[in-house]
């Protein structure tokens, strides 16, 4: 392979998903763009150098119905790409549910749509804290990490909470394709190629541990030596990159990891949140008492047609207040696990509620010219962004201390947010003081 061919294409099953591939391949020297649609012919050719390219969905909370009809077509143009690997990107908790972003329907399309007889599945990211042994999924949570069923968070998702550690069971309700394992005992074995190209014949996925980086090196030489010659599929987190990343740098595909200019601070910015994670909410109050002003909007009224502009309205009214005194501002639906209302957890509503907050961030945007802001929340976060009139993004400056929502650079044709500082941050990434670490420009904050 040439070094100026494209390595890698990814469809992103929400926002924050997406931009943590987009971190994790850019941080390494991987130059990629992510768009938030398909791109017109002049979009694409604007970031013809890009050798990784990212097209972020929403089907983390759509249904297979959903899926069948929009998934395929977002494949097919990737494939398109003629990248080494397209990768349909997971979040690395693996959350989701036979009606809702399931990863079982996911694999089945794409399996159709590369007409390919095995796919592989990498879940366990080390960088993010977690981790695959022996087929189940552990992740981590205030310095502890947790069989992911027992996972304080995650165990209790509103939509999609993991009930089931060992994932090919958790994908056994989702799909009926024969999953195998590539299990830690197998992956530094002497005949580890051998057992890979058996496993291959005789399963119609393969799910491979990761736990450390030497687990994850030999997952990525599998992941590249056995991919198919005009490109191949992969399913799972962003511990796909990073597995791929230490293979390229052998091969000599890419070069030493580039550096970040430092991009300052900012006097104020506006967060808005749909997330209802308790590492959000942790951040929320964290930064309430270091200058934010926080504000709380019914999620109820706004995802009720009836009552929704009304409380879009008085949202921008009080965000608009808050900037105006010189804080940032912090417009929240929930704080916590224990502030989600059940009757919420429905397509339509939580559709409704990341767009009226995309229009909330817009009016704030525009009134007070902020060009620095954050969206917290996966399925908040894609629906939001639509809008902003954003088509692409590139990353601005990764936090190697919080992965996977990184500071990044919007492109749109509307000159308001061209240029535009954004983050996307998934409910269980960042420290405490995320929020004024964007603010400050990547400064730490705890």
């Amino acid at each position: 392979m040439s070094v100026n061919e494209p390595l890698i294409s990814y469809y992103g099953d929400d926002l924050t998903g997406s931009t943590d591939v987009l971190e994790a391949l850019s941080s390494q020297g991987v130059p990629t763009v992510l768009f938030t649609t398909v791109p017109d012919d002049a979009q694409l050719a604007r970031f013809a150098a890009c050798r990784a390219i990212g097209l972020a969905g929403t089907s983390r909370s759509e249904s297979p119905e959903w899926m069948r009809q929009h998934l395929a077509p977002a494949l097919t143009w990737l494939g398109e790409r003629r990248a080494g690997l397209c990768h349909y990107k997971t979040c690395s908790t693996f959350d989701s549910a036979p009606d809702t972003g399931s990863i079982g329907c996911a694999l089945e399309i794409g399996r159709e749509v590369f007409g390919q007889s095995c796919v592989p599945i990498v879940v366990g990211v080390p960088q993010m804290k977690r981790y695959t042994a022996f087929g189940h999924l552990f992740a981590a949570f205030r310095g502890e990490v947790y069989r992911i069923d027992r996972h304080p968070v995650m165990a209790r998702h509103p939509v999609t909470p993991m009930r089931e550690a060992d994932l090919r069971r958790h994908l056994a309700a989702q799909t009926t394709l024969d999953i195998g394992l590539a299990d830690l005992a197998s992956l530094t074995a002497a005949d580890i190629d051998q057992r890979i190209d058996d496993w291959q014949q005789r399963h119609q996925a393969l799910l491979y541990d990761v736990v450390d980086e030497t687990t994850q090196a030999s997952v990525g030489h599998q992941l590249w030596r056995t991919r198919q010659a005009d490109g191949g599929y992969v399913v799972g987190s962003s511990g796909v990159e990073y597995a791929l990343i230490s293979e390229w740098r052998r091969q000599g595909l890419i070069g030493p990891p580039p550096r970040f200019a430092d991009p300052g601070g900012v006097e104020r910015i506006a967060v808005v949140s749909g997330s209802c994670s308790e590492t959000t909410a942790r951040q929320i109050r964290w930064a309430s008492d270091h200058g934010f002003q926080a504000i709380a909007v019914d999620a109820v009224r706004l995802a009720d047609p009836a009552g929704s502009e009304a409380e879009r309205d008085a949202a921008i009214r009080h965000g608009l207040a808050a900037l105006r005194s010189g804080a940032s501002v912090i417009l929240h639906t929930a704080l916590g696990p224990e502030g989600a209302d059940p009757a919420l957890n429905g397509e339509q509503a939580r559709h409704g509620i990341g767009r009226r907050l995309g229009e909330i961030l817009r009016e704030l945007l525009v009134a007070e010219r902020l060009t620095r802001v954050v969206v917290a929340g996966g399925d908040t976060s894609s629906h939001a962004l639509q809008q902003l009139g954003i088509h692409a993004l590139t990353m601005r400056l990764p936090l190697p201390e919080t992965p996977g929502s990184p500071l990044c650079t919007a492109y749109s044709s509307d000159a308001r947010f061209d240029g535009l500082e954004i983050a996307f941050k998934g409910g269980q990434i960042g420290s405490d003081g995320y929020l004024a670490t964007i603010r400050d420009g990547g400064v730490r904050s705890r």
